[in-house]
C-alpha cells in the first residue's frame, strides 16, 4: 500500500507516532523480500530510536516523521556509501546537504538502496546486489540508475525517495513503476555529500506518489548550498501559459503500445486548455549525443577513474567498459564540444519562444530484465534518447505516469520540461493531469526561538540574518523555565542552556524569528549538541519550535536564571 503526505498526516493526526509507523514499515520490509532494494538497512532498534528522537521535534515541522530511504551514492552520516561497489565503500560522519535539510524538517531516513554501480546507467541491472524487482510489473525492468530507490516508494515502503540524475535516473524509474520522478533544476538541490557521476550536469531527484509530495519535499530541499561549488540560488518562475510543445517526429523503438499512450497524454493536456504547438526536436536529440558520444562522459572518469584503475576487478563489467572507455577525451575536443552544445542550445531558445512547456515520452518503450541483460548498451542508450538532453540545456522536469501498456500489466510515463526554474510550475501541471490536488504552499515561514547569542544584536545573529530571517516578536517564555550558561569549551564559547522546570524557573527573555522551510533545516541542522530544537512554551502559552537543551548541559554549568535572559546575565556580570 502506498503512503502519500496526507495519508501520514491524517495517522498522525488520529494519535500514530512516529515509532508506530517506522515499526509498521519494518514489518513491510521484510514481508517484501526483496534483497536487491537496499544496500544497508539498519537494524530495527537504530531506525526505531531515531523514530523516538522524531517524536519529540515539532510536529509542525514541514515533513515530520515522513519517512523516506536514500540511493546509495548520497551520504547519510554513519551510514556506509558504496554507489553499489563494496570496496569502494566508506562511512562519512556528515549527512549530504539535502539529507541534513530533510532530517532538520522531520523526515526520517530508513535505509540506503540499490543502484546501476557509480549512477552509470538508466536501467538498474549494472549492480553486484542484484535487480531490485519492478514493484508493479515483476519481471520487466525497474529503471536505474535509482532503481531501488523508485521500487522502496512504488512498494509502500516509504513515503517519498532520494535519487540522482545525469541523464535520467530520477525520470525512467519513475516511468517504469507509475511514480512522480522530479528533476529540479540542476543546480536547485545540493549535490555536496553525493558521489559524482558529472559533477557539473548532477541532479539530486525526488521519487513520490504525488506532485504535491514531490513538491513538499522541493520546498524543504531546494536551498542555495555555499559549500556546493555547483550550488546556485535558483529563482522560480511560474509556466509564462500553457503553450505545450508536442515533437512532429517521434521514434519509439517499435513499440506497439506507448506511442498511442503519448498521444493520449497530448489529449489528456488539450482537454486541460493547452495549446498543441508542433515543434522540431532536433537541437535537443544532438544536444543529447553529446553527453556520452563527446567529451562529457570523461567527467565519469574524472569522478572514480582512480579508483576504477586501481581496482578494476571491483567494478561491474559493463560499468567497467563504460568508464574505461570515457578515457582519452582532449582538451580541444571539450572545447569544440561546448561550442556545438551551445549552438544547439541557441536553436532551442527558439523553440522556447514558442512554447512553455515540452511533452516527451520519458522512454520510447519498455524493456524485460532478461531483454537489457542481453543487450545492455544499446538498450540503456534507447531508453535515454528523450532524458540526456535535459540537463546539458539546464532544463527541469517532472516524469509521470501515463497509463499502462502490454494489456494493463507494465507502467510507462511522459515527461513535462521547461526552462530552469519552472519547476513548481511543473510539479502543479502534473497534478492537473493526474487529476490531483496541489495545494499552494500556505504562509512556509517556521518561527524559531532564540535565548541567546543569537538574539539580535549578539555574536551569532548573523546565522539566522544571512538566512533571511524575520523578528515576529520578542517577549518571555512561561515562568517555568530556568537558564544555565554552559562553560566554553570543545571550540565553543559559553553558550545558554534553556530548561523546562515545571517546578519552578521563571520567565526567560527570548526573541521569536521566521524562516522559511529550507533555511530552518538548514539553520537547526548546524546546532551543536547538547542544545536542539524542541517546544518552548511562551508566556502566552504558545508553543513555538526553539532552543531547548538536554539535562547534561547543565553539567558544571552555572545557573543564570535570576537575571532573567542571556542578555541580563551578560550585563549583570559586568
Amino acid at each position: 500500500m502506498r503512503t502519500t503526505l496526507d495519508d501520514l498526516k491524517a495517522r498522525y493526526a488520529d494519535g500514530a507516532t512516529v515509532v508506530e509507523v517506522v515499526g509498521e514499515l519494518l514489518d513491510r520490509i521484510a514481508e517484501w523480500d526483496d534483497p536487491a532494494m537496499f544496500i544497508h538497512l539498519p537494524a530495527g532498534d537504530e531506525l526505531l530510536a531515531m523514530a523516538a528522537q522524531v517524536d519529540a521535534m515539532d510536529r509542525s515541522l514541514p515533513l515530520w516523521g515522513v519517512p523516506f530511504v536514500v540511493k546509495d551514492n548520497i551520504d547519510v552520516a554513519g551510514w556506509p556509501t558504496t554507489a553499489a561497489c563494496p570496496d569502494f565503500a566508506y562511512v562519512p560522519e556528515e549527512d549530504a546537504t539535502v539529507v541534513r535539510l530533510l532530517r532538520a524538517a522531520g523526515a526520517i531516513p530508513l535505509g540506503k538502496t540499490n543502484l546501476d554501480q557509480f549512477a552509470t546507467g538508466l536501467v538498474g541491472t549494472r549492480s553486484p546486489h542484484g535487480v531490485a524487482r519492478n514493484a508493479v510489473a515483476p519481471g520487466w525492468l525497474p529503471g536505474g540508475s535509482s532503481s531501488g530507490s523508485a521500487s522502496a516508494v512504488a512498494a509502500g515502503l516509504a513515503c517519498f525517495s532520494l535519487g540522482t540524475d545525469t541523464a535520467g535516473s530520477g525520470r525512467v524509474p519513475a516511468a517504469f513503476q507509475e511514480l512522480v520522478g522530479w528533476k529540479p533544476t540542476r543546480g536547485r538541490v545540493s549535490t555536496k555529500g553525493v558521489v559524482p557521476a558529472c559533477r557539473s550536469l548532477d541532479c539530486v531527484s525526488v521519487f513520490a506518489n504525488s506532485a504535491a509530495d514531490a513538491a513538499a519535499v522541493m520546498r524543504v530541499a531546494g536551498a542555495f548550498d555555499p559549500a556546493d561549488p555547483w550550488s546556485r540560488a535558483v529563482q522560480g518562475r511560474e509556466l509564462d501559459g500553457l503553450r505545450v510543445g508536442v515533437p512532429e517526429e517521434l521514434d519509439f523503438s517499435g513499440d506497439p503500445d506507448t506511442p498511442g499512450l503519448f498521444a493520449a497524454a497530448a489529449e489528456k493536456l488539450a482537454g486541460l486548455g493547452a495549446e498543441r504547438v508542433p515543434v522540431d526536436l532536433t537541437p535537443f536529440v544532438e544536444a543529447a549525443k553529446l553527453l556520452y558520444e563527446g567529451p562529457w562522459v570523461a567527467a565519469r572518469w574524472a569522478a572514480v577513474g582512480d579508483f576504477v584503475a586501481g581496482h578494476p576487478d571491483s567494478v561491474h563489467p559493463v560499468t567497467r567498459g563504460i568508464l574505461e572507455a570515457s578515457q582519452g577525451w582532449q582538451a580541444a575536443e571539450l572545447f569544440k564540444a561546448q561550442d556545438q552544445l551551445r549552438a544547439f542550445a541557441r536553436q532551442a531558445e527558439a523553440v522556447w519562444r514558442e512554447v512553455d512547456v515540452l511533452l516527451l515520452p520519458t522512454t520510447p518503450c519498455l524493456y524485460r530484465v532478461e531483454e537489457v541483460l542481453q543487450e545492455p548498451l544499446t538498450t540503456n542508450a534507447t531508453l535515454g534518447r528523450y532524458t540526456n538532453f535535459m540537463n546539458l540545456l539546464d532544463l527541469c522536469a517532472v516524469a509521470l505516469p501515463a497509463g499502462r501498456a502490454r494489456g494493463g500489466e507494465v507502467p510507462w510515463g511522459v515527461t513535462l520540461a521547461a526552462p530552469a526554474g519552472r519547476d513548481e510550475g511543473l510539479l502543479r501541471l502534473a497534478a492537473r493531469m493526474a487529476g490531483e490536488g496541489f495545494p499552494e504552499p500556505e504562509e512556509s515561514r517556521i518561527p524559531v526561538v532564540v535565548c541567546g547569542a543569537h538574539l539580535e544584536g549578539l555574536p551569532l545573529h548573523f546565522q539566522l540574518a544571512d538566512r533571511g530571517a524575520r523578528l515576529v516578536r520578542r517577549g518571555h517564555t512561561a515562568a517555568h523555565y530556568r537558564m544555565f550558561a554552559m562553560p566554553a569549551g570543545d571550540g565553543f564559547p559559553e553558550r545558554p542552556a534553556l530548561v523546562a522546570d515545571e517546578a519552578g524557573g521563571a520567565a526567560i527573555e527570548v526573541e521569536v524569528w521566521s524562516l522559511e522551510p529550507a533555511a530552518f533545516g538548514d539553520f537547526v541542522a548546524a546546532i551543536p549538541g547538547p542544545l536542539g530544537i524542541g517546544k518552548v512554551t511562551l508566556d502566552d502559552g504558545t508553543e513555538l519550535p526553539g532552543f531547548i537543551a538536554e539535562p547534561r548541559a547543565t553539567a558544571g554549568a552555572e545557573e543564570i536564571t535570576r537575571f532573567g535572559g542571556w542578555k541580563g546575565w551578560m550585563a549583570g556580570r559586568g
